[in-house]
């Protein structure tokens, strides 16, 4: 396919620079696809668009941004064996070698060679208007699902799939979440589909913690502060939550997450940076509690998600609370900056509304 298209990098000083680029043309094993919604993560902000801070699988090689991709595709390269020009189809966000023990478990976030490169960051991502993808890194979109839920799918609704998946959630537990930023609001949508019994949420952010509240999405949406641990016990007879999920990345939250979880509880850590700090012995090991690392999905678990999410008729797209055109893609990046905002996108088509 002939021709210029705009595409928009993050030089890492909170602006957005937008360029006329040439379409790509997709070599073997790829194909391209048409953006149709691409989503802002808060990891973008956080490593690439107020300054290029990542490391490692978080280095930012001048590329075009964007790692929450879904379209349809538009035109195949050589050697392409399932997905087809007229596919709808959501974007893994790691391109992984394919080889390793990681990749062969589906995991390709984890990919350990020098050939693992993520949308967005490693190679051109989705805010674009055409996006070349290897066919092994995408999952097929339902027709029950738009794009812009496809877009949730790429990187926070599987990441929080994953850690719900390594803790467990059921009727029989009470979930505390932390963080009511995006993934934190995903983390309760699928905790009350998988039947948990009393959601909880906490959040410093006013905004956040208001459209919480409108959304319905929590039982209780409580302010972070000294005393919210101890509030938590109170709504939970004295004895504290059977699961803790924590989306913020902040040492603060965290310690509540662990220190107001019952004995014998799971605790997974779920958003990226910042530090913790807790006592061992009393916070952890004498109660014998679980802590678990999770770090994005897997392309089986994510398939199984989109499953899920047509089964429940559960639409990501709801915390969507602003879409803007690729032409206003500085105001969507300066408006999550603000986070004055639940999910950002932008939106190209029938997902511009």
């Amino acid at each position: 396919m002939d021709g210029m298209m705009k595409a928009a990098y993050l030089p890492g000083n909170s602006t957005v620079d937008l360029r006329e680029i040439p379409i790509p043309t997709p070599g073997y094993g790829q194909v391209l696809v048409k953006m149709k919604a691409s989503t802002i993560c808060g990891s973008d902000i956080r490593a690439i668009y107020r300054e290029h801070t990542g490391k490692g699988p978080e280095g930012y090689q001048n590329k075009v941004a964007g790692h929450e991709p879904c379209g349809q595709v538009v035109e195949e390269g050589p050697g392409v064996r399932r997905f087809k020009a007229g596919s709808r189809v959501i974007v893994y966000h790691i391109s992984g070698c394919g080889l390793c023990h990681d990749c062969r478990m589906g995991y390709q976030i984890s990919c350990s060679s020098p050939l693992r490169a993520a949308y967005g960051w490693q190679r051109d991502g989705g805010m674009e208007e055409y996006v070349v993808c290897d066919e092994k890194d995408l999952i097929e979109l339902p027709d029950e699902l738009t794009y812009t839920d496809g877009a949730q799918v790429a990187c926070g609704f599987g990441t929080v799939y994953e850690g719900i998946e390594k803790i467990g959630i059921s009727g029989n537990d009470a979930v505390l979440v932390t963080g009511l930023g995006p993934v934190g609001l995903a983390t309760l949508m699928l905790a009350r589909k998988l039947g948990a019994n009393k959601l909880i949420g906490v959040e410093n952010n006013p905004y956040r913690l208001e459209l919480a509240k409108k959304m319905n999405l929590a039982d209780v949406v409580l302010d972070s502060n000294e005393n919210t641990v101890d509030e938590i016990l109170a709504l939970t007879g004295g004895q504290g939550v059977e699961r803790a999920i924590d989306t913020s990345g902040a040492d603060p939250a965290r310690q509540i997450a662990i220190r107001a979880t019952r004995a014998w509880g799971r605790i997974a850590l779920v958003g990226e940076g910042g530090t913790v700090h807790f006592n061992p012995s009393p916070d952890m090991l004498h109660g014998q509690k679980t802590v678990y690392g999770s770090w994005v999905t897997s392309l089986a678990r994510m398939e199984t998600l989109v499953e899920e999410l047509v089964r429940w008729n559960l639409h990501p797209e709801e915390l969507v609370t602003n879409r803007f055109s690729i032409d206003d893609v500085s105001k969507a990046y300066e408006l999550m900056d603000e986070g004055k905002c639940g999910k950002v996108a932008i939106c190209f088509d029938e997902e511009l509304r």
